[in-house]
């Protein structure tokens, strides 16, 4: 007699924190700068992802590191010397955090882009 058991899964897709996330960077006396983080994750859970700068028309820049243990996000980027560390907020629309980039720490809020 066999008997099956379903079993449950968490689909990579189902991550709050997979998508695109856009935010601005204001360093004060130089112009704001938009960024863009795409988040996505494999069928095993691995997560990955890339930033852009629209207005410097810069795209693709590749996260090196990537974790996510909710609420907390960190990533950051070998190639751009920068990281990040924020805070999603409980209906999963916005992460607060610190971007550090060049020995500079700005303030930066990423919600999710359409």
């Amino acid at each position: 007699m066999f008997s099956v058991v379903p079993v449950l899964t968490v689909a990579a897709d189902g991550l709050p924190i997979v998508g695109d996330w856009a935010g601005t960077l204001d360093p004060g006396a130089q112009p704001k700068k938009r960024v863009l983080v795409h988040i996505s994750a494999a069928q095993d859970g691995t997560l990955s992802g890339t930033i852009d700068y629209p207005d410097q028309d810069t795209s693709g820049i590749q996260i090196t590191a990537i974790t996510y243990k909710e609420p907390a996000l960190h990533f950051e980027s070998s190639s751009a010397l920068a990281s990040y560390d924020g805070t999603m907020n409980k209906d999963h629309s916005t992460i607060a955090g610190a971007w550090k980039q060049g020995g500079t720490s700005l303030s930066l809020i990423l919600k999710r882009a359409s």
